[in-house]
């Protein structure tokens, strides 16, 4: 069988790739840097910095709830081409407002930026996803979606690094850069045109109606209910862990920024291993069937940088470098537990993305993950501002990560559940809308 890594060949794939990943690469590149501006420069409060990291990803998710509607809509009318070279277009601007913002340390104008950000995103998701039905041959979708996950996470690696260690001034230079350049690669992306049918589709501009419609069309199967829920509580976690890494860092531990840049490493390494490595285990097969054993392994290692948080010793006034924290034996315990719940967490939810993209018609495949998003999106919100919450009525950062242990018991129950109604309901049809 032909490994998935094959398609970084294909020019059916590889602009895609590029693309997607130079779109990952620049969002954290802007947001790490942002948030290391404002959390070790701009602010000195940890109550703050905590309900700041919370804010910012509130910020950034917000756009994904009302606009993702649209942006379905639009990714299934119209060739994805189309919308992808506009969205990158429109980064080149956004992203020199956010240089301005970050050039200035003017809190408001990045936080307008990442707002930005997110809108340009919500347009960019459903095609990153959808289109992958309509240029890989159905064997491949899995392999391509695993790629495309890892991609994201290794990109997010990137640009994390690049905005935790980067010089401000720098920073605001590299994050134009890097929009002109995925704009050049967006310009070789082969064409996607409408499936039969669907330039028909009418725009739904009130987003708050054209939201409802879709999630009623596409929850109504049970199938896609299930996928999408599961993926929800994934990405719920994710916002609360993300929160929590700069304050948990310079708080808890007593790390400086190379520290939360080296936990934001780890985290998007292992799901980039975890990504692939389901991909092998399934052998190209859409499949939940290793979702909820992934969860569950996801829910220990929770448990376990929980314990190591709660018994580390008291943060002292002077923060350690990543080569203080490698030295202590207790961090690389929290290390491994990081490795651990990102691998877990990279098997558990790429077969349900491949799952949303082949369970639908191909002319349905963006509507069906804007659907998904804007479920994810309201999950997301709701665990940052469920974090900021707990910070502001005392709760410490290790005993959210208990929270978050639990949660990951329910994401287990609802992929056995997905499991076997993909095994249960073949004679349910699949979405055409």
């Amino acid at each position: 069988m032909q490994t998935s890594l094959a398609l970084l060949n294909k020019r059916r794939f590889l602009p895609l790739f590029v693309t997607q990943f130079l779109n990952a690469f620049n969002d954290n590149f802007f947001k790490m840097a942002m948030v290391i501006l404002v959390t070790y420069h701009i602010y000195s409060d940890p109550k703050v910095e905590a309900s700041f990291n919370a804010l910012a990803g509130a910020v950034f998710i917000l756009p994904f709830f009302l606009l993702s509607a649209v942006s379905g809509q639009l990714a299934d009318r119209v060739d994805k081409i189309r919308v992808i070279r506009a969205v990158k277009s429109a980064e080149i601007g956004i992203m020199i407002v956010g240089a301005g913002g970050m050039m200035l340390e003017n809190v408001p104008m990045m936080l307008l930026a990442l707002f930005a950000m997110g809108v340009h995103s919500t347009f960019f998701g459903p095609i990153k996803y959808g289109i992958l039905p309509q240029h890989l041959e159905e064997k491949e979708v899995l392999g391509g979606t695993g790629l495309v996950e890892a991609g994201t996470y290794i990109a997010i690696l990137a640009g994390t690094i690049a905005g935790g260690i980067i010089p401000p001034a720098w920073s605001a230079i590299g994050v134009i850069a890097c929009a002109i350049i995925g704009r050049a690669a967006a310009q070789y992306v082969p064409a996607a045109p409408p499936e039969n049918g669907t330039a028909q589709i009418k725009l739904d501009w009130n987003i708050f109606r054209g939201s409802y419609r879709l999630l009623k069309e596409i929850l109504h199967y049970r199938r896609l209910r299930l996928a999408i829920i599961c993926i929800s509580f994934f990405w719920a976690i994710g916002a609360v862990l993300a929160s929590q890494f700069p304050p948990m860092v310079k708080n808890a531990l007593g790390g400086d920024n190379t520290v939360a840049t080296l936990f934001t490493a780890i985290f998007s390494v292992g799901v980039a291993i975890g990504s692939v490595a389901v991909n092998r285990l399934l052998k190209g097969e859409v499949s939940a069937r290793y979702s909820p054993i992934s969860v569950i392994f996801m829910g220990l290692f929770v448990l376990l940088l929980w314990w190591n948080i709660r018994i580390w010793p008291h943060a002292t006034d002077q923060l350690m470098d990543y080569r203080d924290f490698l030295s202590l034996t207790q961090g690389d315990f929290i290390l491994i537990s990081l490795f651990g719940i990102a691998v877990a967490g990279g098997m558990f939810v790429v077969p349900l993305y491949a799952f949303l993209t082949t369970t639908v018609a191909k002319s349905a495949t963006a509507r069906t993950i804007a659907a998904n998003n804007i479920v994810n999106s309201g999950a997301m919100v709701a665990g940052a501002l469920f974090y900021a919450l707990l910070v502001h009525f005392g709760v410490s950062i290790a005993d959210t990560l208990f929270l978050i242990a639990a949660a990951c018991l329910v994401s287990a129950w609802l992929a056995y559940l997905l499991h076997q109604a993909s095994k249960d309901n073949h004679s349910e049809p699949d979405l055409k809308l």
